[in-house]
């Protein structure tokens, strides 16, 4: 502790040491914000007044301020201070009563304080102040209304507490109230606690049980609430688009009945944090922060056995640093990571922490005897003798080696950080090392030996930076700045984890990155599988064979069965049904053409050993809630870009089912040409469909080509007859529908069929060139 001020350069210093020596009162002490300015509000005891007393630094000569009241008078129930960019000093004094008057000083040099306005803060006459704060330009208190009549329903008189907020502008031509703003009524008694965009209401000590178990936020830009329970993990956002949403009790409608399964809230100690979330000392000693958006993270653990009431709890934020002071102990922890930075036992019977002027590595108390400074080091994870990362190489590397030892033994991370038999992590220790320090200070020389490897390592290392730097700047942005750093993370992420081993722990994480953020793991997946339309609107994809691998390794069902997870096939499949549904196809293709390059048909070992891509693909489209003719045509070209028999055979017969004739005849004409085999399945199929219906009618100038050669007429025959449509009535010879099979129909095939060479003419033509039967009698020879 370094000695600031020994209260002497302070006007009436001495009656300020006297005041402060008094330690059985209870008093609360505030500085300005230019801290040259301290208000002592002292709660006495008869025969002593309670009083407000504000001292200067330097002795500036002026004026004094000294407010006291005589009980039962309305009591002071708030100091605040309030910007003020017109009068010198930029700032003003705002004193609220319980009754509602408010009265505004300020502070000029070489006059002293001045009163530069009274004003009525409340608009009823017998409203009571119990809590206020400053939020920005404006004033947000909470008033109790008490009934005009004496009730004897006691929870209708629980709720008869109103928060409003008032506008204070301070001008040359004075002080002005805006008018008044009900926040929310009808409600119970709340702590108003307000941070530079944000109010906290915290239910009073004295509230009601059934409304003790949430905390309130309230985002004045937005107009919206956020109801929380933050041990519950419960958070409720609400916009109030009108004055009458704005009753407790329609607030709540809806969730009343969870909330009341909830335990009460177990609150200390509340304050603001400078960073704008609101910190809580519970009475079991944990400190934890609730962030504006209503999501609540523990810091650190006090020290001792549960705190009672009357156990004051001091919190101030300095920079990074919590300081927390309990019983004579000064904590100062990082509240980011929760780490112990100091603890130090003062001797000091009693503390009060005042504004650190410009800085962040102090703490400014407060004693009886003056004012002192304690500094500290910025807690930095590179500065630390063990970084995080080089302590989660030795935990990966004692995994990595205890699953591959033939010993019994349990070997531990202080094994490994003795060395001998494992190198690795040490060497790799040493190198993170000294990579981590050397932005902070010039460190110390790598063994020659490390060198070489500490090059090749560089771009990962390089990598690994930027990444903890981006992590970073995701925690401390602004909302509106997130998803751009969101989605710059999920892609150095996916891309992290194509260029590792795909084993299930990486799969578990991409498909909780995918479900997280779909857009930006979209996004990912293009950029890292290079996937781009090239001039003739065709997809083309420039990715490594590596990543090809990665995208078709398909795990065991035993270690995607259990818990749902699934291959990165299938999350890039349901990627582009989301965002690029015309590409999937293409997609398929381009995946297939990878396969056929890198492994044989029939290769058990490859993707396509297992589960044909194109079914992989369909089953995804197969899990979509819904189904819509856009699905039906997504199935037919997954079929289709196949190129498989059995696909095209299926698509063929779904678009027979959709009646789509048109497209019938383009792919039996399409894919044909593909190996005669597909080809006499396609002409047999819509043979078959031609004997049982006149729809192929129109096209069968188109459909007669592509009758295979090995079809004789006698085998057209057949087939048409056992696909004849069965009727219930006797035949006639000369029906009157139209929709009856002819000889006429059939007759340009069968002529076709007919008048074509047949394959043994074929075979033989060449052995028998005369076309004479019988050939002509040798010459006899006499």
């Amino acid at each position: 502790l370094r000695q600031v001020s020994d209260l002497t350069d302070f006007s009436r210093g001495h009656w300020l040491r006297e005041l402060l020596c008094r330690g059985e009162e209870p008093r609360h002490i505030q500085s300005s914000p230019d801290g040259q300015h301290l208000l002592l509000l002292q709660k006495s005891r008869p025969p002593t007044l309670p009083r407000v007393v504000a001292f200067q630094r330097h002795s500036i000569a002026g004026a004094h301020l000294e407010r006291s009241w005589q009980p039962p008078q309305p009591a002071l129930v708030g100091l605040l201070f309030l910007q003020s960019p017109v009068i010198l000093g930029s700032w003003v004094l705002a004193l609220v009563w319980e009754h509602g008057r408010t009265e505004v000083w300020h502070f000029v040099v070489a006059v002293g304080w001045q009163l530069l306005q009274t004003l009525e803060l409340c608009q009823g006459a017998r409203a009571r102040v119990v809590s206020v704060c400053s939020q920005g330009a404006s004033l947000v208190w909470c008033e109790e209304r008490p009934p005009l009549g004496a009730h004897s329903d006691m929870s209708k008189c629980a709720f008869r507490f109103c928060v409003c907020a008032r506008a204070l502008e301070v001008g040359e031509q004075g002080v002005r109230l805006g008018t008044v703003r009900i926040v929310l009524h009808n409600s119970p008694e709340y702590q108003v606690l307000a941070s530079p965009q944000h109010v906290f209401l915290v239910p009073a000590s004295a509230s009601f049980a059934t409304t003790s178990k949430f905390l309130l936020i309230w985002h004045p830009e937005k107009a919206e609430f956020t109801i929380t329970a933050p041990s519950a993990g419960f958070i409720l956002n609400k916009v109030l688009r009108s004055s009458s949403e704005s009753d407790f009790r329609k607030l709540l409608l809806g969730s009343v009945g969870l909330l009341s399964c909830f335990a009460p809230l177990d609150i200390h100690t509340s304050t603001v944090s400078n960073s704008g979330g609101l910190l809580l000392v519970s009475t079991k000693g944990s400190v934890s922060i609730v962030e504006p958006d209503g999501t609540q993270r523990h810091i650190f653990d006090l020290e001792g056995s549960p705190l009672d009431q009357g156990s004051p709890v001091q919190l101030k934020t300095f920079g990074n640093i919590l300081a927390c002071m309990l019983a004579g102990v000064l904590y100062l922890v990082d509240q980011n990571s929760g780490r112990l930075v100091e603890k130090e036992v003062l001797s000091m019977k009693e503390v009060h922490f005042l504004e650190s002027q410009g800085e962040e590595d102090s703490v400014q108390l407060l004693s009886q005897t003056g004012i002192y400074s304690f500094s500290f080091s910025k807690p930095d994870d590179s500065s630390r003798p063990e970084p995080c990362l080089v302590e989660m190489v030795f935990e990966e590397a004692c995994r990595y080696y205890q699953r591959r030892s033939l010993s019994s033994s349990k070997l531990t991370v202080e094994k490994l950080k003795k060395g001998g038999t494992f190198q690795a992590p040490v060497v790799l220790a040493a190198i993170l090392q000294h990579s981590l320090h050397q932005k902070q200070k010039q460190a110390r020389g790598l063994q020659d030996t490390y060198t070489k490897l500490l090059s090749t390592m560089s771009l990962e290392l390089q990598s690994y930076m930027s990444l903890e730097l981006l992590k970073a700047c995701v925690v401390c942005a602004p909302e509106s700045e997130v998803e751009r750093y969101c989605k710059e993370l999920v892609e150095q992420e996916v891309s992290r984890v194509l260029q590792s081993d795909m084993d299930k722990d990486n799969l578990a994480y991409l498909n909780s990155v995918f479900a997280s953020f779909p857009k930006a793991a979209w996004k990912a997946t293009r950029s890292c599988l290079q996937l781009q339309q090239n001039g003739d609107g065709l997809l083309v994809a420039r990715a490594t064979p590596e990543v090809w691998k990665k995208v078709l390794c398909q795990p065991q069902l035993e270690e995607v069965g259990q818990n749902g997870m699934a291959p990165l096939f299938e999350l890039i499949c349901a990627s582009f049904l989301r965002f690029k549904p015309k590409w999937l196809p293409s997609f398929v293709e381009l995946t297939q053409q990878y396969v056929s390059s890198s492994w044989s048909y029939s290769s058990k070992e490859g993707p396509e050993g297992r589960v044909p891509l194109y079914k992989r693909a369909l089953g995804v489209l197969a899990r979509k809630s819904k189904h819509g003719k856009a699905d039906d045509e997504m199935e037919l070209e997954l079929l289709l870009c196949s190129k498989r028999p059995k696909a095209v055979l299926q698509a063929l017969h779904l678009l027979i089912r959709l009646k789509q004739w048109q497209r019938v005849v383009e792919v039996a004409e399409k894919f044909s040409k593909l190996s005669p085999l597909l080809n006499k399945e396609i002409f047999i199929t819509l043979l078959a469909e031609f004997a049982q219906h006149r729809e192929l009618d129109p096209y069968l100038e188109r459909l007669w080509p592509l009758c295979p050669a090995e079809l004789s007429a006698s085998d057209i025959l057949t087939t048409v007859l056992q696909h004849l449509p069965h009727s219930q009535e006797d035949p006639v010879p000369f029906c009157s529908e139209g929709n009856q099979l002819t000889v006429g129909l059939l007759k340009p095939l069968l002529q076709r069929v007919v008048q074509r060479p047949s394959v043994q003419d074929e075979m033989y033509s060449d052995a028998l060139p005369s076309t004479t039967f019988p050939p002509p009698t040798p010459p006899r020879e006499h």
